[in-house]
């Protein structure tokens, strides 16, 4: 059994203040390529599809977009998807058992009523059946009602945990399970990207020995590639560099084997050359400017100068070099001196994510679709 493992798409994310629609159209179809030509059993998307619960018509497009580049591939590939905390889950559940008829299988949601069970999705090889476990992102609010009242999880371990144990794995078979959880072993937490809102030590920590009875784990939320442990877990990243902490970090598409039972999956990483780089410079402005070459100068760029002189309007001057300029940095004795490390850093805060942070924080829940509206023009108005 050999299938794709992408995770945290992201789709309709900004860079800064730079929109990424059309570097990540180029990534999916070069995954959609890729699927094409090396024709894996299964294709599974491991949560965060979108970057917003309420995904723009521009994103909902593109993944659809997506979907169709994947359905016209014969013979059909299955798609395996599942909600990450970015994502609706009632967004994504929708027209679900129509797509399923397409080899679309999307869980939206964790199971909510005591008789639901995890979506599952069998198919075959020549060693027999894979069952395919979808567990979509998961609070311990959201899965109470499944447990008896004097069992229910009072955190994110416990809920996920429960989960798997009511669902009674056949472990004579293969098993896979597709996960959207900050997962740590022993302990021990996986190394985490700039682009990530996770919190490290918190309550919503699951410790991967909640997954023992898997043959593999296909983990998102995670932006870096990386194993959980010691066993067959891992975080494959995200397709693209979703910050300037990623900048050195090489970006593939994870295929896995699954033999027969009882040997280990077999991963191979498949580079993915996205359509403009994300990079880090560092020099004098003079070095930098002139050593800017052709290649580089579409790319999203991070700059560092290290002058010791004033310098005349050096965001300027280098804007007409790098017009995708994603901040500027002084490390010299002056800026360490006062303080003022950044000439510019094109991060925005945006108040809708801010208080949609709050509100969950305060809620336990994320703002439903009505709620962000409101909010949505509430600051609209304040900034007109």
């Amino acid at each position: 059994m050999r299938f794709f493992h992408i995770s945290d798409l992201h789709i309709g994310k900004h860079l800064h203040y730079y929109d990424l629609k059309e570097d990540q159209r180029y990534i999916l179809d070069r995954i959609a390529d890729m699927a094409r030509e090396r024709r894996p059993d299964a294709i599974v998307i491991a949560g965060d599809i979108y970057d917003r619960s309420v995904p723009s018509a521009e994103a909902v497009s593109l993944f659809d977009w997506f979907l169709t580049r994947l359905a016209d591939i014969r013979p059909a590939i299955p798609v395996l998807a599942i909600a990450g905390n970015h994502d609706s889950a009632e967004r994504l559940d929708y027209a679900s058992s129509i797509l399923g008829r397409q080899h679309i299988h999307i869980a939206g949601r964790p199971p909510a009523k005591e008789g639901e069970r995890m979506k599952r999705v069998t198919l075959e090889d020549e060693h027999g059946e894979v069952h395919f476990y979808l567990l979509p992102f998961v609070k311990p609010g959201y899965v109470r009602p499944v447990f008896p009242q004097d069992q229910a999880p009072e955190d994110y371990d416990g809920a996920v945990r429960g989960l798997v144990d009511r669902e009674e794995i056949d472990t004579s078979v293969r098993n896979v399970i597709v996960t959207h959880q900050f997962y740590t072993a022993a302990g021990v937490s996986p190394l985490a990207a700039g682009s990530e809102s996770v919190r490290v030590g918190g309550l919503d920590n699951v410790d991967i020995s909640a997954l023992s009875p898997f043959d593999y784990c296909a983990l998102g939320h995670i932006h870096r590639r990386q194993q959980v442990g010691e066993g067959p877990a891992w975080y494959c990243g995200t397709p693209l560099k979703y910050s300037v902490s990623e900048s050195r970090d090489e970006k593939t598409l994870t295929l896995v084997e699954l033999g027969e039972k009882g040997t280990p999956p077999v991963r191979t990483e498949l580079p993915l050359v996205p359509l403009r780089d994300v990079r880090e410079v560092k020099g004098t402005l003079e070095e930098i400017l002139a050593g800017a070459a052709e290649e580089i100068r579409q790319d999203y760029v991070s700059v560092t100068l290290t002058d010791e002189k004033a310098l005349y309007e050096p965001v300027d001057q280098l804007e007409r070099v790098f017009p995708r300029l994603l901040q500027v940095r002084l490390e010299n004795l002056r800026a360490r001196l006062s303080g003022e490390e950044n000439l510019r850093d094109l991060e925005p805060r945006d108040p809708l994510q801010v208080f949609g942070q709050f509100f969950e924080e305060m809620q336990d829940r994320p703002m439903d679709e009505e709620e962000e509206q409101i909010m949505r023009e509430i600051f609209k108005e304040g900034m007109e």
